[in-house]
């Protein structure tokens, strides 16, 4: 399982990263294409520094990755990451989809 392949701070950075709107508009944004972070600076209501920080949010939780392009830096979605992600979610539905089955089953026999 992919939960007990994370350590504890690996989830607490993902988890952080995805927990805030900004931030998962960024990775819906980047996974379509790249954006410089001037670029996506001018998509929201604050300022360079505060997007910049949201960047750096998301790549330490290995959701999007960045390179420098001339003067630029350039935002990507992180394939690597987002499919780690996906699975970890996926395997909390699964978790929680059990859980509810066999309460389900426990109401059915009372």
């Amino acid at each position: 399982m992919v939960v007990d392949q994370l350590r504890e701070t690996e989830l607490d950075r993902l988890f952080q990263a995805l927990a805030d709107s900004t931030r998962r508009d960024i990775v819906r944004r980047v996974t379509a294409g790249e954006y410089s972070v001037s670029g996506l600076a001018s998509l929201y209501a604050m300022s360079f520094a505060a997007v910049q920080k949201h960047v750096a949010v998301l790549e330490r939780a290995s959701l999007v990755s960045k390179k420098k392009r001339g003067r630029e830096q350039i935002v990507r979605g992180d394939h690597g990451g987002l499919q780690r992600a996906r699975r970890l979610l996926d395997e909390y539905e699964q978790i929680w989809r059990q859980r509810a089955a066999r309460m389900a089953g426990i109401l059915a026999e009372g």
